[in-house]
């Protein structure tokens, strides 16, 4: 704040009929007056202009809504903002400085407040009637009706656009004046804060689902290693008794006893050679070589002779 010091300033009676002020005889004090005027002269002049270009800023800013891409497909976003329309609250404007947004608004099909909807896309409509003056609208003081339109159009499989206007009409002059964008601002935080959800969500399903086909793989993986096992037991169990039975069939072919009332053991293949030992009937023995009528035997004590075909039979 500029600071004059006019004390020393008085009204000269030889120049009072031309309302001039005639300065004290200090030349100090003159000077000093001079600047000070010529200061106020040049705050008003570079004041005035700025606060012009501000006002006019600000007032072009109203009523130019929100229209953007959003990286998200359409049926999301439509999710989203269906959740936000029904959800009773208009964001970025109030009625008194103490709320911080305003309440009690519905989900409605249209609103005159608006023209038709005539472009592709999906039309949602949120209105609040009897709302005193609210905040970032443009010259409001009355009550009236405030109305948010959202449009949501498809613009390929992952990417849609969405544009959100708000309105506020005065019920008695009928009025309609223009936001300055934070209610649409704030209305599409909200959608994208409900976007991010929905994403999360997906996001948690995705890794939920890919942890259940985990563990249902991991579980058949399981049954297939038991079922393998258990094949591999059973196969091992099957091909053990069979190398029993075949060995059993190998021993009751190459074993035979000899017949009552016994025989001898004999050198060689003749009945004219000399016997080795007498072999009891019933007495086993295990043939090592086949003749047409003659076997090469083992006795059980490991002695090696020859008995005549006739003498042996097959165990019982």
């Amino acid at each position: 704040m500029l600071n004059i010091d006019t004390r020393a300033t008085v009204l000269n009676p030889a120049r009072a009929s031309g309302n001039v002020l005639a300065p004290s005889c200090n030349p100090a004090l003159t000077r000093r007056l001079a600047l000070a005027l010529l200061s106020v002269l040049w705050l008003a002049s570079a004041v005035t202009p700025v606060s012009a270009r501000e006002h006019n800023k600000k007032h072009e800013d109203f009523g130019q809504g929100l229209s953007l891409e959003i990286s998200t497909p359409e049926n999301e976003v439509l999710e989203a903002v269906e959740a936000v329309v029904d959800d009773g609250i208009i964001q970025g404007s109030f009625e008194y400085n103490k709320d911080k947004y305003i309440e009690q608004a519905n989900a409605v099909g249209s609103s005159p407040l608006f023209p038709e909807w005539k472009e592709p896309g999906t039309v949602f409509y949120k209105v609040r009637t009897k709302v005193l003056a609210p905040a970032n609208f443009e010259e409001t003081g009355d009550e009236g009706t405030l109305a948010v339109r959202y449009v949501v159009q498809k613009k390929d499989s992952t990417r849609t656009i969405l544009r959100i206007d708000a309105l506020f009409a005065e019920d008695f002059r009928r009025t309609v004046h223009l936001s300055d964008g934070s209610v649409e601002s704030a209305e599409y935080k909200d959608i994208q804060d409900h976007i991010d959800a929905l994403e999360l969500q997906k996001t948690q399903a995705q890794q939920s689902e890919k942890h259940r086909q985990e563990e249902i793989a991991r579980q058949a993986l399981e049954r297939k290693s038991e079922e393998n096992e258990t094949l591999a037991l059973a196969s091992a169990q099957t091909s053990v008794k069979a190398l029993e039975q075949h060995v059993e069939e190998l021993r009751r072919q190459a074993e035979r006893v000899i017949k009552a009332p016994g025989a001898q053991l004999k050198s060689a293949p003749f009945h004219t050679a000399s016997s080795l030992k007498s072999l009891d009937a019933g007495t086993e023995v295990v043939i090592v070589i086949a003749t047409p009528y003659w076997y090469g035997v083992e006795t059980e004590d490991g002695q090696h002779g020859w008995i005549h075909r006739d003498q042996l039979e097959p165990l019982p």
